[in-house]
């Protein structure tokens, strides 16, 4: 297979995971299904893909509604009935902290004969940033820096947020009482676990204060003197805790999952086989430290290389984890597909994509990028040490000089990040 041919097919499968999630897609069957109520629907939400959601039940929907959602600068849709908010992501602003506080104000009031009609995606944790009371937005904002750069994975990353918010961990759903709550997810969690995407804001939360603490002992982050006393109280029980499973208040909520990570994998594999390319998904809940995922995957595609002449590709999902050591341009996708890069070492017959669907790796707005049996050698004829540009987390420097970073624009969904490693050995 030619190098040309080997990029374009790596983006086909790249771009086939997009279309399975596009919320106009995943949603279309849900609102077909869903009856009015007696009473007033109320569209609220928040993440990367909520514009989107937003704009499907707009279209979709011929009964009379209102509404609000905060998405991603850029994220935004045009929508007739429902207010549009962009706000900052991956750190809170004060355009999300206002909307998260009239999302609240706009749930509450309301009769067992109205629906909440909740749209909720990846990105909600920052983009729905009510800070807890007694916090302010800075504390929340020094506390996710922290995070975002300390290696903790998803999971314990919103197991602090809910600690901290007055609107995530269930709070919202509580504050929309007596009224029907069903929430729409688009998940880009391992495991899609519906407590952690957007960290639940409809949802009974299984951890805790304590929990929050474990977290921030574990990554040693120095905490504002606020946040430890909050937590503090929490944990010994002076502050009440978010609502756990079992909660009579929740008796009328409804979670439903419409987009996961596994069915944009398997759209993938369904176009590589197709064309007659051998397809093995390795699973969508893949974590770990990225560099090192990435020469794990490496070092399968060279033993995979060594016992068959199909042509094949090896689909993963998940999130991983970057602890920042550099200074460099990072993001996870692209800190592992230099791992890999690097730990394939030019060998032939070998290609890499890493890219996040959201189409914003960390903080850059490119996706990821694409890599190929000559991409370390052309690096080091620039002059370049593709070790020493890793060691600086400095991956998105490296395909952006080789021109193989991945630009895809908003795509205005959210499933997480998508790898893919063909293997086509002469």
């Amino acid at each position: 297979m030619k190098d040309a041919e080997a990029r374009a097919l790596l983006r086909d499968l790249f771009d086939a995971a997009l279309a399975a999630a596009r919320p106009a897609t995943c949603l279309a069957p849900y609102i077909e299904e869903l009856q009015p109520p007696k009473g007033r629907t109320i569209v609220i939400g928040a993440g990367k893909a909520s514009a989107a959601m937003a704009k499907a039940v707009d279209d979709r929907w011929p009964h009379a509604l209102e509404g609000l959602v905060v998405t991603r600068y850029g994220y935004g849709e045009a929508c007739r009935r429902i207010e549009i908010v962009e706000a900052a992501h991956p750190v809170p602003d004060e355009k999300g902290r206002a909307a998260a506080g009239r999302i609240l104000e706009r749930v509450k009031g309301h009769t067992p004969d109205d629906l909440v009609l909740c749209l909720i995606s990846g990105g909600a944790s920052a983009l729905l940033a009510l800070p807890a009371p007694g916090l302010t937005l800075a504390d929340k904002q020094e506390v996710n820096r922290a995070l975002l750069k300390s290696g903790a994975n998803i999971v314990e990353m919103n197991t602090v947020r809910k600690h901290l918010s007055a609107i995530k961990g269930g709070r919202l759903a509580i504050a929309a009482q007596p009224a029907r709550v069903l929430s729409w997810l688009i998940s880009d969690v391992p495991n899609d676990d519906p407590g952690v995407i957007g960290s639940g804001p409809t949802v009974p939360d299984r951890t805790t204060f304590a929990d929050a603490l474990a977290v921030l002992a574990k990554y040693r982050i120095e905490a504002p003197a606020s946040v430890r006393a909050l937590l503090e109280n929490g944990a010994a029980g002076r502050v009440e805790e978010t609502p756990k499973p079992g909660d009579r208040r929740l008796a009328r909520i409804e979670n439903i999952v419409v987009a996961t990570p596994q069915r944009s994998l398997e759209a993938a594999a369904a176009i590589a086989r197709k064309r007659g390319i051998e397809a093995v998904v390795l699973g969508d809940n893949l974590e770990g430290e990225a560099r090192e995922m990435g020469a794990q995957h490496a070092r399968k595609a060279i033993e995979h290389a060594r016992r068959t002449d199909k042509p094949t590709v090896i689909l993963s999902g998940g999130e991983t984890t970057v602890t920042v050591r550099g200074k460099g341009r990072g993001g996870r996708n692209v800190e592992f597909l230099l791992g890999e890069a690097i730990e394939a070492n030019g060998a032939l017959g070998i290609w890499g994509l890493a890219a996040d669907t959201d189409g914003v790796d960390g903080a850059e707005e490119i996706a990821g990028g694409i890599f190929g049996p000559e991409s370390l050698a052309r690096a080091r004829a620039m002059g370049r040490d593709p070790k020493a540009m890793l060691d600086d987390n400095d991956g998105h420097s490296f395909f952006e000089m080789l021109g193989d970073s991945i630009v895809t624009g908003p795509t205005r969904t959210n499933v997480n990040d998508f790898r893919a490693t063909l293997i086509d050995v002469p």
